[in-house]
């Protein structure tokens, strides 16, 4: 019962890295699109992920085109600051795409504008903060998945 993460363009090595880590613990598959903020071969990145990014079920793509080119029936949930729906709303099953944009701006307005029925948000309760760290985001998306198709 895989779910497959998609990180679009990410940015920052470390939070790649610990969402590598988690993608091995809960049986997913992680999903890469390029370009990066960092290189793949980046220390930081594998020292977030320990020794565990050997065994990582991973997939890299050139670009946004090339990854729905290769998964264009798939079944996508994608996950946004700007989504009117709850993650708990999610209509999880196996093999599902949960996509999450990069780090300083998210997923580009073109990607949300085309999924409006299928973008969904964590819900804050502070006006104080615009979203989470995105491996919390990712983790807390992951496991609300796991517990709902166990």
């Amino acid at each position: 019962m895989p779910l497959n993460i998609v990180l679009i363009e990410p940015e920052i090595p470390n939070n790649t890295g610990n969402i590598g880590r988690l993608t091995l613990g809960s049986g997913s598959r992680l999903h890469l699109v390029k370009p990066f903020g960092f290189e793949i071969s980046d220390a930081r990145l594998k020292r977030a992920g320990l020794d565990y990014w050997k065994h990582i079920d991973i997939t890299i793509y050139e670009n946004i085109e090339d990854f729905f080119s290769k998964n264009k029936n798939a079944s996508m949930a994608f996950l946004s600051s700007h989504g009117s729906q709850s993650h708990w709303d999610i209509p999880f099953k196996d093999n599902l795409f949960l996509v999450f944009g990069k780090e300083s701006s998210g997923l580009q307005k073109s990607i949300t504008d085309k999924n409006k029925k299928a973008l969904y948000k964590i819900p804050l309760h502070s006006e104080h903060i615009r979203s989470l760290n995105i491996a919390n985001a990712v983790s807390i998306v992951v496991y609300e998945g796991l517990r709902q198709l166990k």
